[in-house]
């Protein structure tokens, strides 16, 4: 990972802020930055040095991860630490620092630290965030290990299509995604494994439980893992047993919106437009209604990031960037169904990197 090229981008949008200090808190954007991949941790950077505070815990970790940045091992708040060598810092009369990860608390808490000389004045909430805003393009080596964890996603689907059968307690299905999941290399998974079945299948989010998977019903599989701190996400949804004309119907409508909406995938393309790609399918369909998120996200060093791609979305899409398409339909007592692929943005459209079957499967 090229973290000098980072933290000079970084720097120059610094001075574009007429921000001579800056406190990094948020720990994916010190893992983007420098390489530290610990739980605790704050990163200080000025115009001209970048130091890390961390604990003894970290000590032989942080020599070995961290690039770019000068190493300090403290025994008090990391945070507190930076803080206090910013302000004693030649020419850093003002830091900013980023209200997304910011409590009310911890913002007192570092202006206690500061001398009361400059107290007053000293910290200012970015008013749009600098780390995050680099972190939305992906360079070369992260799409390498984004393509490598999506990978590995479309390989536990394919394993699980011969695990599945009705009977299974969810929960059985969500140990067996995620024992596989560890054998083929991950770290962990993206986010709490999610499996639905049967009429649960219609909550968008519905968490594996202790239910029994139906002789006919949909599944709905969502799940991602975590590969080098790059996490994956995508999801499919099949059939047990032999569907009805209306399950039919309504697999093909989401099926429909997906793949338009992955077709609107392109440079310079807005986020609200790839949303209107899928919504105008489901309206069609006479299932808007049951369509009640956003199309997707971006996804990166975390699960969820920015770019949102959602109605009235003006974000415009860019090369690098990686983003979840994902439409459901969701009929409560019924059914539901989600399909989903992570696709990355290329100068000419998308590049799907979760290429696991799609057309309605029947178990």
């Amino acid at each position: 990972m090229d973290h000098l090229r980072r933290t000079g981008q970084l720097r120059r949008r610094m001075t574009r802020a007429g921000l001579p200090g800056l406190l990094v808190t948020h720990l994916p954007d010190l893992r983007y930055l420098c390489g530290f991949t610990g739980s605790s941790a704050a990163l200080a950077v000025t115009r001209r040095a970048a130091r890390l505070f961390t604990d003894g815990r970290y000590k032989t970790q942080a020599a070995e991860e961290v690039e770019t940045a000068r190493v300090q091992i403290i025994s008090g708040s990391p945070q507190v630490a930076a803080v206090e060598w910013l302000a004693a810092q030649a020419g850093v009369d003002s830091a900013g620092f980023d209200p997304n990860w910011t409590t009310v608390a911890e913002l007192d808490r570092w202006k206690r630290a500061l001398p009361s000389r400059v107290r007053r004045g000293f910290f200012s909430a970015l008013a749009a965030p600098l780390v995050e805003a680099l972190r939305l393009v992906k360079d070369e080596d992260e799409l390498a290990l984004m393509t490598d964890a999506a990978s590995v996603g479309c390989r536990l689907f394919e394993h699980m299509l011969g695990f599945i059968r009705p009977g299974l307690k969810e929960t059985e299905v969500a140990a067996e995604l995620e024992y596989q999941a560890r054998l083929k290399g991950a770290e962990g998974m993206s986010f709490e494994t999610i499996v639905a079945s049967g009429v649960r299948s219609a909550l968008p989010h519905g968490r594996a439980t202790q239910n029994p998977l139906p002789r006919r019903g949909f599944l709905t599989l969502d799940f991602g893992v975590i590969l080098k701190g790059y996490c994956s996400d995508m999801t499919r949804t099949v059939y047990l047993g032999k569907p009805g004309d209306q399950e039919r119907n309504a697999y093909a409508a989401v099926l429909e919106a997906q793949e338009s909406a992955v077709g609107a995938v392109g440079s310079g393309v807005s986020c609200g437009d790839v949303d209107e790609a899928a919504r105008r399918v489901l309206r069609d369909a006479g299932l808007a209604e049951a369509f009640s998120h956003s199309t997707g996200h971006g996804v990166g060093l975390e699960i969820h990031e920015s770019p949102r791609i959602g109605a009235g979305q003006t974000t415009r899409l860019l090369p690098g960037m990686v983003v979840t398409i994902e439409p459901g339909v969701y009929l409560a007592g019924k059914f539901g169904i989600r399909i989903e692929d992570m696709v990355a943005v290329t100068r000419t459209g998308g590049q799907v990197l979760t290429p696991a079957p799609k057309a309605l499967i029947e178990l």
